[in-house]
């Protein structure tokens, strides 16, 4: 047992419990990774299974179903000195139902067949065994994009610098050791230039392992839909997918100073992590933003009799809606003060929480975002309705269907004192 674990391996797009598991990492300690680039890069390589290539997952210490994991984003540094990423088009006779998890050479036949890269463009990844063009996606409109030294700052590039970029595409990109994706920078896409914006790197994948094998980009309530009933090894009845843990989040808030706290479904929790991005804005509405190698650190806390149907995060107070910061101590000195004055004794003490919910649209996501809050505070979906209305708020992680419903939350609501010292201990009270 270690109070340090290095996860340097990674999955071939598969989160299954009965694989390997890294650790184990007691309660307290932390997770260091330099995590590989998440959704492009495996959706460019034939023989990954998933969306990603997350992390090994690593064994917890004590972690049994029906207990919670906190892991709090300690750091993320953005690895990577360049990106590239756009909207995507499957690519038919490449696939065969779910082009994410079941690829195939469109020539010989073989599913999820090894590839090589011959030069750069989309074209270049070919399957080992004929030779034929084997990359799944292609990327209708789509950009490269550069980062200055202190990682602060991109700018999108020309077609003559795209290229050199994609020259050099592994170290450009500080492609893991043990990664085997096609790095997307190899595609030299252009069709933004100019375009400059500010960096504000996060985890899109950060979680537990699920009970049943999942690929990893459909451990969600959206994605996860394509497995019902599909065709390949990883189909899911409807109440299995219920089984997700919901890591596959795509919700910018988890940067550096969050925390998610995860239900625990396995035993030893099976801690994971990656697809981290540059920066995105609410919705990842081109269903792809920046993808980056990262250097992330994660302290993993465990929380025991925490039962969780999917995860809750604790922003970091900057992130927080304006109807959801606790209120300052003079705010609550005149909350307290006008509900005396009508007989109604103090204000109650709440501060913020933020439910995940998922679903195959925004409207599903939310609705199962409110009934895991109302299920969890032991409250009604109405008052959870009319608490986030009046102190909280709906957000969107990424469309399809990832939301977080946030209200501030009667602290007399938890049951767990674990979680309640968590709460006072990032926002005070």
């Amino acid at each position: 047992m270690s109070n340090t674990v290095i996860a340097n391996k990674f999955t071939n797009g598969i989160l299954d419990p009965a694989g390997e598991m890294l650790g184990p990492i007691s309660s307290g300690g932390r997770i260091v990774a330099h995590t590989a680039p998440g959704c492009w890069g495996p959706m460019l390589t034939p023989q990954l299974c998933g969306g990603h290539e997350v992390t090994l997952p690593v064994f917890v210490e004590g972690a049994e179903p029906g207990d919670a994991v906190a892991l709090t984003v300690e750091s993320i540094v953005i690895a990577s000195a360049a990106t590239a990423s756009g909207t995507d088009k499957a690519i038919d006779g490449r696939f065969s139902g779910d082009p994410f998890v079941a690829k195939k050479c469109p020539k010989c036949g073989q599913e999820s067949p090894a590839n090589e890269v011959k030069g750069a463009g989309g074209d270049a990844i070919v399957c080992k065994a004929c030779g034929a063009p084997a990359a799944t996606f292609e990327m209708p409109n789509g950009y490269t994009m550069v980062f200055d030294s202190e990682r602060s700052i991109g700018v999108t590039v020309n077609e003559g610098a795209a290229a050199k970029i994609a020259a050099d595409a592994w170290n450009v990109m500080q492609i893991p050791e043990n990664s085997v994706q096609n790095p997307v920078v190899l595609l030299k896409k252009s069709d933004l230039q100019g375009v400059a914006t500010r960096t504000k790197p996060f985890l899109g994948q950060l979680g537990t392992t699920p009970p049943l094998a999942f690929p990893d980009s459909h451990n969600a309530g959206d994605f996860g839909e394509f497995l019902v009933g599909a065709g390949h090894a990883y189909a899911k009845t409807r109440e299995e997918l219920a089984q997700r843990t919901d890591g596959h989040l795509d919700i910018n808030k988890m940067r550096q100073g969050a925390t998610v706290v995860c239900p625990v479904k396995v035993k030893g929790a099976g801690v994971y992590m990656g697809d981290a991005h540059a920066m995105q804005s609410d919705g990842e509405i081109a269903g792809h933003t920046c993808d980056i190698s990262a250097v992330a650190v994660v302290r993993v806390d465990l929380i025991k009799n925490l039962k969780l149907d999917g995860p809750v995060i604790l922003q970091h107070p900057d992130d927080l809606p304006f109807l959801a910061k606790p209120l300052s101590m003079e705010e609550k000195r005149k909350a307290d003060s006008l509900a005396a004055s009508y007989g109604c004794g103090e204000a109650e003490e709440s501060l913020p929480l933020s439910f995940v919910g998922t679903g195959v649209n925004l409207n599903l996501a939310i609705d199962n975002g409110i009934s895991r809050a109302s299920g969890f505070l032991g409250i009604s979906e109405d008052e959870v309705k009319n608490r986030v209305t009046i102190s909280g708020a709906i957000e969107i992680g990424r469309a399809p269907g990832v939301v977080t419903v946030t209200l501030r939350v009667p602290l007399k609501l938890l049951k767990n004192e674990a979680l309640a010292q968590m709460l006072k201990a990032k926002y005070g009270g």
